[in-house]
């Protein structure tokens, strides 16, 4: 990712800026709605052309490490400490 990105990089270069920031609150479904936002966007862009070969790869390894990494990311999942 150089100095100059195009507009679709800076879309989803905000996507993931939410995400992180929600992550590192530990704002769960936030962070989740945030990586569905970015893993549609990508995916859109991809299929309609509008990403270079190399920034494809990029993103789409960053997309990868972002579902292996939060993989189980909820509250839903998580158990009280009172149990």
């Amino acid at each position: 990712m150089g100095l100059f990105k195009s507009g679709y990089e800076k879309e989803m270069d905000e996507i993931i800026k939410r995400l992180e920031m929600n992550k590192s609150n530990n704002y769960k479904d936030a962070a989740q709605a945030n990586l569905k936002e970015f893993e549609e966007l990508f995916e859109k862009y991809c299929k309609e052309g509008k990403l270079k070969d190399k920034v494809k790869a990029q993103y789409g390894s960053k997309l990868e490490e972002y579902r292996k990494d939060m993989k189980g990311y909820t509250h839903k999942d998580q158990k009280p400490f009172w149990t």
